[in-house]
């Protein structure tokens, strides 16, 4: 050209538009790197050119591929695009320009906002400009248009605090020196202010640190980048863009960038403490990018094959693309959801004439678009997840709108023209901050569905009634405690769900005449009646303090459809057995975790019934009419005390799944025969050989000839798949009967007393598929019988005598899951000809060896069968777990390595002196990986445990658990050493960074792999084909515990809990984070989460803390809750487990069992094993760990063992061992032998016990709670029951020390006790504070007395226990009488005795030697107080003892309280709250009023108005009503006594007496005054009149 030469312009960052971006990786090599001076004097930004680990959605030019990973293939396409060449089918458009260049050619709304100018340019003709929230961290200006988003939490006013427990140490922010490449950027506010180091990215993801402090903004930061960054002045306009949480918007030019980072990482769990303005690569969290204003073209990689739904999700649009404005006419659903930036045309949403739904979830609106006002066909509108505070201007009035969902925003009210929605029918306002249901929502008169949950309502307003078309009213987790009377108007009601409230009564919603369902769990009803609507179907009662189960008799036109009762989780003592016979219908019945002894008959009435659970009761037996139930598929009654099956169940022709696990069978009862002929036939056919096998059941056959001499198989023997008889007492002697069970396909008969097989056991049940035998005592399995197991694919064999496996178990080969673990096993590999290898069974997926001490693998010398080494396992390709821990490896080669795809466990179970066990199950996937590391940072007093993952393989992956397993102990160590280097924090605070580095480490790996992946948190377009889904949305909970020196530290966040066994007592180390917590839920909201009524937060994810989960955070976060405890002797076990044990195992439980267990690791195993039978699924894992061992390893965990000879003890044992009536006490060990010599007695008694059993209905579940804590302590603490009479024990002690050991523990564990709420609301169980505000009485009150002496034993020959006699015991008794309620009084041996030994006060008494050293440190540890109470002149005795009085130390405040000496019958029952007392004053208020043929009715209260109300204004209107005040009409009952109140009840009832006999007459003189044939046919009962029906309806409105 003219000869000139031109330098050609190769600045490819430059070409946005122009080059496509997808195909630089290709040209990296070819094309010189360009980028300003990163050290340039004038540079406030230091550039790096390294590529984040994270990559973003748009390559980079600068980035360089580790080696290891090659870069992804370039996509198909054109390197170049022609930026002015027309697109197909069209002519050129004009290149679309900045937000500074307008297109007056595209059609407008006048109403519609300009682009985004140039600062300093302000728009003409428009209206004035929105103006920033202060959440954005702006600064006010008026020439300055921002977008509308950003938190709407404002920076300086969070604090972190309300929404974690944060231990602040309140020290100043910690400045780091700078290097001298970065130069920090000096833009107004204070030159002392903190500088935060933000990376700014570039579109080739190339970033420059920014030092920038709180209060500079996007406006003052865009010079300094243009200056430094864009070298071009005539480039196009570059903004700077967030990225957060899969969605992109543009920063406004007021807002803050360093203060939104402090604000997230605060959200994340970050402290000050952290170093908050040190965290530059925050990619995990968010990300900022500096890149061009110019609108690119969506067009082209918009693919759309059915226009009627377009979804157009999280694509960072800013407009409409062109083809849906082509197509408008045809869309019937859009989905513009995750997209900040779009703008909806006015244009657009007219020419959507067929536009029915439209969603606009997670758009950061503070504002509903204008343009969806002038819709004319919409129906469905989502506004969900965004940040709108009022719908004022939004005119939704205008829309047909028919649904309307509004969850998690900022609403408190609802705009006045909400009455005009009249055809809404669904509306959604949940997780938002109504304090009330807004008055307008009542007015709206098609509403059909309702949702108000997770709210901060207390109260439903009277208007709630008018919504009479109601059909679906969900209320999850508000504050509501009753229904209004108005609700009988919800004629149409069919769905409620109430849970997570404070309710008390159902009653006015079970009789409405359509409701179907009701979910009603976690609330306070304590008296449920079962008086239900005609076509109530389902009942969730669950998790309530019911005490009370009553239905009224029904008539002969009343009909119950009832088909599912859960009233499990309350505190029920029986079942009212008129009441379960009227629920005909009934086909599921769930009555688990209550307190119930027997089962009523009439369950055999159940016609209906398919699924009955009872477990974890008290029952002794089943009832024998459970045989009637032909249709019962599922019975499950585990963790109870029956002692037999009743024969009858055999009948049951419909009966799959028998779960009796944790009972105290004895013998299976074999099938009655139905007549005589069959007994007879049986009695001359020829017997088994075995005497093991007496009868020998087979199926019936078509041929009567067959059949002779054969009994044939009961109803229960074809339909029985799943049978569940672990921790019972069955031995070898009663297999025989479960041989004709021919279909069963599991069993699990673990935890028994059997030796070995019987013959033919085995080949009767040829079809089995999971068989289990864990714990009990066998020494060898049946050879010949194995290979008739050809569908077996789980055996558990774990905790037995085995000390080899026969060859034939090899031959099975569908087994997957094999335990063999904690045996004998010892054999050799060589001998593959006789013993079992693993080899041979092939498809094995989890494989424990764990356990077995004696058991050696060596190098094998001789080859096997197939000419293969027999001492590896590189044959078991399906591997996922194998456990190798105490197994002697002598050739380490041969075991495979510990992978994410396997988990290998080779170490021994000791660490730090401390043994410890594992146990886990694979489920469908491998998901949780445990770790323990011994000699932390090479300290031999420092030991970490812990486990990593998800029990459920929905949202859990592999890669997560492995990565944060093989990681945390390298991240925690730096940590730790980092707080001792420069003492910057605590050991909390390394922890806490620990678990937030693993996340933030994770969030790295993941997305490290495919560096063209975008992260979860930038992406804000499509994710691209590579993307790995499964962790995409996967994640993992974690639990680390910490022990340095006798120092435990545990920290957790996620399902995963610890709980600690101390002296027998569960103590829970850490806290479930569960959605449904009111402080996570606070916590999620503030984060900009939501909790959906399922309890998911998001409705996605089930923990609101995790690792991973990127595009959820920081709503779920990995911060964790850490606990400080100090380890002392009293400390005995640690159980670390997942939701797969926490979730089906209580804890005290859980620590009953490993406290009776002698080996951690069987201990883990037997808890594993009862999880899996109590109905745990998934992948379960547990660890147990004997911290008790630090203080004296050989130390035992049984109760205390007073002065009794060890062959006493232990031939006493053998005379218990059949003696089992109760499963929890029994786990607790075995009694003590009766006590004989010189003993302490114990007599014990409740206060007012008399009065409670009249006037009280908890006392019957209380009373259970009382008699299990005692019982419970007297086996910890030593002692023997003598005998109970009511609710008095006698108890003997073989020392003093343990009897007062006893009583003092007793005394403080009633405090602690779940009472029902009869109990705590009357005056004899309600709580008592002394004058320093200590609890010190609450619930029952027991009183005891303490005597020690030699006694005369006297053995009952009835009871078969010993029973004591003589002057001792009487004078026990006599002691026990001067107590009062929560007193201990003593006799002045005990008290000598407490002197001598506790105290060392008194010289040693003859019997101070024999004291228990437990009791003695238990006492210290509690503290005892004496006060003498003097000489007392006892009741039939001549002689007057000495007496005192003691209490723990912080029950001391008990002594000399009046109201705990004694009570009245009053005082036993439940008192009426002022409350219910102005409750039924205005009752009485209204039918005096009806008297006169009027209705009362109060004057609405003002709020803040001058303004008369719509009632007031026509108060005079109708004189039927009669308005007044009722504070003035009612009395003043604030400040009115018990007596008073009791007065005042009394007059109460007469006004309500009177005035219903007042009505009475005046209707019966209407009736009268009637035709006299009309009204003896009424007499007559031979018609009916309807106006006697209307007048009577016509009044309860009224009431």
């Amino acid at each position: 050209m003219g000869g000139v030469e031109y330098p050609l312009d190769r600045n490819i960052a430059d070409m946005d538009g122009i080059i496509n971006p997808n195909i630089l990786p290709e040209l990296n090599h070819t094309l010189p790197q360009q980028h300003p001076d990163p050290h340039s004097p004038a540079s406030g930004f230091a550039t790096s050119t390294e590529s984040s680990a994270v990559s973003s959605d748009v390559s980079s030019i600068y980035q360089t591929y580790p080696s290891a990973i090659s870069p992804s293939p370039p996509p198909p396409g054109p390197s170049f695009t022609h930026p002015w060449q027309p697109l197909r089918g069209g002519s050129a458009p004009k290149r679309k320009q900045g937000p500074h260049v307008f297109d007056f050619d595209r059609r407008i709304s006048p109403n519609t906002p300009a682009p985004f100018p140039t600062p300093g340019i302000a728009p003409t003709g428009q209206e004035a400009s929105w103006t920033a929230p202060e959440s954005w961290e702006v600064e006010k200006g008026d020439d300055v248009v921002v977008v509308d988003s950003g938190s709407d939490v404002d920076d300086h006013a969070y604090n972190s605090s309300t929404s974690f427990n944060r231990n602040s140490s309140g020290r100043p922010l910690k400045k780091k020196t700078k290097r001298s490449t970065r130069m920090s950027m000096s833009i107004g506010g204070r030159s002392g202010d903190e500088k935060y180091k933000i990376r700014i990215y570039r579109a080739g993801n190339a970033y420059h640190l920014a030092n920038l402090r709180l209060t500079d903004t996007v406006q003052q930061i865009i010079p300094y980048l243009n200056e430094k960054l864009l070298l071009d002045p005539e480039r196009e306009t570059h903004r700077l863009y967030l990225k957060e949480r899969g969605r992109e918007r543009m920063l406004g030019m007021t807002e803050k960038p360093a203060s939104i980072v402090r604000r997230q990482l605060q959200q994340a769990g970050y402290e000050d403490v952290d170093d908050l303005q040190d965290q530059e690569d925050i990619q995990f969290l968010m990300k900022f990018v500096y890149k061009s204003n110019v609108i690119a073209p969506v067009d082209d990689n918009l693919h759309l094959d059915n226009y009627e739904m377009v979804d157009l999700t999280a694509r960072a649009l800013r407009t409409i693309p062109v083809l849906c404005h082509k197509h408008a006419d045809e869309i019937v659903f859009l989905n513009l959801s995750r997209n900040p930036m779009v703008e909806i045309p006015l244009d657009f949403i007219q020419s959507c004439l067929a536009l029915r739904e439209l969603r606009l979830q997670n758009m950061a609106m503070k504002t509903v678009p204008r343009s969806v006002r002038h819709t004319v066909s919409l129906n469905r509108l989502d506004l969900s997840c965004n940040r709108i505070t009022n719908l004022d201007d939004a005119s939704l009035d205008s829309i047909p709108l028919k649904s309307l969902k509004l969850q998690n925003n900022g609403m408190e009210q609802l705009p006045w023209y909400f009455p005009r929605l009249r055809s809404l029918q669904e509306l959604n306002i949940s997780n938002n901050k109504f304090c009330q249901v807004p008055e307008v929502v009542c007015k709206v008169p098609g509403l059909m569905d309702l949702d108000i949950s997770f709210n901060m309502i207390s109260e439903l307003p009277d208007e709630i009634g008018n919504l009479h078309l109601l059909e679906k009213l969900i209320m999850v987790g508000n504050q509501v405690s009753k229904f209004p009377h108005t609700c009988s108007a919800w004629t149409n009601l069919r769905d409620l769900d109430c849970r997570r409230n404070n309710i008390s009564d159902l009653s006015p919603v079970s009789s409405l005449p359509k409701v179907e369902t009701i979910l009603a769990d976690h609330n306070v009803i304590h008296s449920l009646n079962l008086s239900f609507g005609p076509h109530l179907g389902c009942l969730d009662a669950s998790h309530n303090d019911i005490t009370v189960l009553t239905a009224p008799p029904a008539s002969e036109t009343l009909f119950y459809t009832m088909t599912t009762l859960d009233i499990s989780h309350a505190k029920l003592s029986s079942l009212d057995n008129l009441a379960l016979s009227q629920l005909a219908s009934l086909k599921e019945l769930k009555v688990d975790h209550n307190s119930i002894r027997s089962l009523p008959d009439s369950i055999g009435e159940l016609s209906q019934l398919q699924h009955l659970s009872c477990s974890n009761n008290q029952l002794y037996a089943l009832p024998t009419s459970i045989g009637k139930l032909q249709r019962l598929g599922t019975l499950e009654f585990h963790n109870n005390s029956i002692k037999e099956l009743p024969a009858s169940m055999w009948n049951c022709a419909s009966l799959s799944v028998i779960n009796a696990t944790s009972n105290v069978i004895k013998m299976l009862n074999e099938p009655k025969l139905q007549d005589e002929t069959m007994s007879s036939l049986m009695t001359t056919s020829a017997s088994s050989p075995s005497p093991l096998m007496p009868n020998i059941y087979v199926e019936r056959k078509a041929s009567s000839a067959s059949s002779v001499g054969i009994r044939p198989a009961p109803p229960l023997a074809y339909s029985l798949k799943k049978l569940y008889l672990g921790e019972n007492l069955l031995s070898e002697d009663h297999l025989h009967v479960l041989m004709v069970l021919k279909d069963l396909k599991v069993l699990n008969v673990s935890f028994n007393r059997i030796q070995l097989i019987p013959p033919a056991f085995l080949r009767s049940l040829s079809s089995l598929e999971e068989l289990y035998l864990s714990g009990n005592e066998l020494t060898a399995l049946p050879n010949a019988e194995l290979e008739a197991l050809v569908n077996l694919r789980v055996l558990f064999l774990n905790g037995n005598k085995l000390q080899s496996l026969p060859q034939e178990l090899g031959k099975i080969k569908s087994l997957t899951v094999l335990d063999v673990g904690s045996n004998l096993l010892r054999y050799n590999i060589n001998n593959w000809e006789f013993d079992w290898n693993w080899n041979f069974n092939q498809n094995l997926r989890y494989l424990n060896l764990s356990g077995n001490k004696r058991l050696e693998i060596k190098p094998d010398h001789k080859a096997g069968p197939t000419h293969t080494k027999l001492d590896n396992f590189a044959m078991l390709k399906d591997l996922k777990v194998l456990g190798l821990m105490d197994v002697t490896i002598t050739f380490e080669p041969n075991i495979p390595d510990d992978t994410e795809d396997r988990r290998v466990r080779t170490s021994l179970s000791e660490v730090y002196n401390m043994a410890y066990g594992i146990a886990d199950t694979l489920g469908q996937s491998l998901t949780m990986f445990d770790f323990v590391q011994p000699e932390f940072r090479e300290r031999k007093t420092e030991a970490i445990f812990g486990m990593f993952g998800r029990p459920s393989h929905i949202g859990s992956n592999n890669r997560i658990s492995k990565y944060l397993q093989s990681r945390v102990t390298s991240f925690l160590a730096e940590e730790v050493d980092r707080v001792e280097r420069q003492r910057n924090g605590t050991i909390v605070d390394a922890m806490r960074r620990t678990f937030l580095k693993l996340n933030k480490g994770l969030h790295d790996f993941l997305y490290a792999r495919d560096l063209r992946r975008p992260s979860a948190i930038s992406a804000s377009g499509t994710i691209p084909p590579s993307v790995d889904y499964t962790s995409f949305k996967s994640g993992a909970c974690g639990i680390l515990l910490y022990f340095v020196g006798r120092t435990l530290y545990v920290a957790h966040a996620g399902s995963a809990l610890a709980v600690m066994s101390r002296q027998g007592n569960a103590e829970v180390l850490t806290k479930m984070h569960d959605p449904f917590d009111r402080d996570e839920t606070s916590r999620i909201r503030s984060a900009e989460g939501w909790v959906s009524p399922k309890g998911l937060v998001n409705d996605e994810v089930d923990v609101s803390r995790s690792f991973g989960f990127y595009y959820l955070l920081p709503v779920i976060c990995a911060r964790p809750d850490v606990l400080v405890k100090k380890l002392d002797e009293l400390d005995e076990f640690v159980i670390i487990g997942n939701r797969g044990l926490w979730d089906f195992v209580s804890y005290q439980t859980a620590v009953d069992i490993v406290r009776k267990m002698p080996d951690p690791m069987l201990a883990a195993q037997k808890l594993r094993d009862f999880a899996m039978s109590y109905g745990a699924e998934g992948t379960t894992m547990i660890m147990v760990i004997n911290v008790g061992d630090l203080f004296d390893s050989g130390r035992s965990r049984q109760h205390t063992l007073d002065p009794v000879s060890d062959d006493a003890y232990l031939a006493w044992i053998r005379n218990k061992k059949d003696d089992i009536s109760n499963r929890d006490i029994d786990r607790l060990g075995t009694e003590v032998p009766a006590p004989t010599g010189h003993i302490a007695l114990v007599f014990t008694d409740i206060r007012n016990s008399t009065h409670l059993w009249e006037a009280n209905q908890g006392m019957q579940t209380a009373i259970s709670s009382h008699n299990s804590l005692l019982r419970r302590h007297l086996r910890l603490c030593g002692g023997y029951e003598v005998k109970t009479e009511g609710d008095a024990f006698m108890c003997a002690f073989p020392t003093t020390l343990a009897a007062v050991w006893w009583c003092l523990t007793v005394q403080v564990q009633l405090l602690q006790v779940a009472w029902p709420l009869e109990i705590l609301e009357c005056e004899d169980g309600k709580e008592i504070y002394d004058d320093d505000g200590r609890l010190v009485a609450r619930g029952l009150s027991v009183r005891m007395g303490i005597h020690c002496g030699r006694p005369i034993p006297d053995p009952d020959p009835t009871t078969k226990r010993m029973d004591y006699l003589g002057p001792v015991v009487n004078r026990a008794s006599r002691i026990n009488s001067s107590a009062a309620g929560g007193q201990i009084m003593c006799s002045a041996d005990v008290i000598r005795e407490i002197n001598a030994t506790v105290f060392r006060t008194d010289p040693p008494t003859e019997y101070s030697p024999l004291q228990s050293n437990a009791a003695i440190e238990g006492i210290r540890r509690l503290g005892v107080q004496i006060l003498p109470f003097g000489e007392v002149k006892l009741k039939g005795l001549e002689v007057p003892e000495s007496l005192s009085l003691i209490y723990p130390s912080e029950l001391t405040g008990r002594h000399g309280m009046e109201n705990l000496s004694g009570g009245s019958a009053s005082g036993s029952r439940v008192q009426f709250s002022v409350e219910q007392m102005r409750e039924l004053a205005m009752l009485a208020l209204r039918l005096e009023t009806l008297t006169s043929s009027r209705v009362f009715r109060p004057i609405p209260i003002r709020k803040n108005s001058i303004a008369k109300t719509e009632d007031e204004t026509r108060l005079d209107s109708n004189p039927v009503y009669l308005y007044g005040n009722p504070d003035v009409l009612l009395p003043n009952m604030g400040t009115a006594s018990d007596a008073e109140l009791a007065l005042l009840l009394d007059s109460l009832s007469s006004r309500i007496e009177n005035a219903l006999a007042a009505l009475t007459m005046r209707q019966i003189m209407l009736l009268n005054k009637g035709d006299r044939g009309d009204l003896h046919a009424r007499r007559s009962g031979s018609t009916f009149d309807v106006r006697v029906l209307q007048q009577l309806m016509s009044l309860l409105p009224s009431l």
